[in-house]
Formats: C-alpha cells, sequence, structure tokens
C-alpha cells in the first residue's frame, strides 16, 4: 500500500466548521468530486451541478453558499447575452482551500501533469510561509531552516 502526505492549511478560526462543512454530507464531496472531474482550476456552474448531481436545486444551492461562505468556494456571476437576451449564470472556482480539499479527493493518476506542479509548487510555498511564520514565534533563525532546505533538496 502506497501512503501519501496529504496536507490541507485550514482556517484557525473556523477549522471544525470547514472539515464539518465537507465531511459532514456527500453533497460537498460531490461538489468536490465534480470539480476534479471536470478539472480542478475550471469554473463549476450551478446549472450543471443541478443537471449532473442526484440532489434538488435546494440542496446543492444550501451547500454552494455555505462552501462560499466558508471560503471553499469563490462565486461568480456571468452575463451572457444571445438573441436580445441577457441571462446570468452562477458560477463558482475552487478557492486555494477549495482545492487543498478536493485534491483529498483526487485519484493522483487523474491529475495532468500541470495541475500535480502547481500542487507542489503551492504546496511549498504555503508550508515555507507557515514554518517561516512558527520559526519567527519560536526564535529559530532564517539561517538554519535555509541549511536544512539545502541539506534536503540536494
Amino acid at each position: 500500500m502506497r501512503l501519501y502526505p496529504y496536507v490541507v492549511f485550514l482556517p484557525k478560526e473556523r477549522k471544525q466548521k470547514v472539515l464539518g462543512a465537507i465531511f459532514g454530507s456527500n453533497v460537498p464531496i460531490d461538489i468536490l468530486k465534480f470539480s476534479i472531474n471536470q478539472g480542478i482550476s475550471k469554473k463549476i456552474y450551478q446549472k450543471d451541478l443541478i443537471r449532473e448531481l442526484e440532489y434538488s436545486n435546494k440542496t446543492i444551492i444550501e451547500h454552494l453558499k455555505n462552501m462560499t461562505s466558508l471560503d471553499i468556494l469563490e462565486e461568480d456571476m456571468e452575463k451572457i447575452e444571445s438573441d436580445e437576451r441577457t441571462t446570468w449564470l452562477k458560477s463558482y472556482i475552487l478557492s486555494d482551500l477549495g482545492r487543498w480539499l478536493a485534491l483529498l479527493l483526487a485519484e493522483e493518476e487523474r491529475l495532468s501533469k500541470e495541475e500535480k506542479s502547481k500542487i507542489v509548487f503551492n504546496a511549498l510555498r504555503s508550508y515555507t510561509r507557515w514554518i517561516k511564520e512558527l520559526s519567527a514565534s519560536l526564535g529559530i533563525r532564517k539561517e538554519t531552516l535555509k541549511e536544512i532546505f539545502n541539506e534536503e533538496i540536494r
């Protein structure tokens, strides 16, 4: 069995709410899986979720609002004009937090090389930022961190 070191950066003041919102129901999990299947960086259209997922409109909309309020999704409205008619489409995109949570559910084989590279870059950047802040609060010198990094990167 091959194990992967999944790391999810959660907002300190809302971590129970975020985890409860995702893992307390199958609906948010299915929304994240939908995003993975179409491409983790692509827009998610409310109308597509309603058409593809086997939940009521009300249930999907309720979970989308909750996921947006917890900064798992970012909401947008698109204006579509055709035949003298204006339509507004509601869309969502995964936030950084949303992408981390979706990646917990993703099968590595289904991710493109580009998506995997972005994950590596974002993980390194986020983890480095966290280590830098924690180290500063503990009085650890930056030079010590640089030495460790350089040893491990060789």
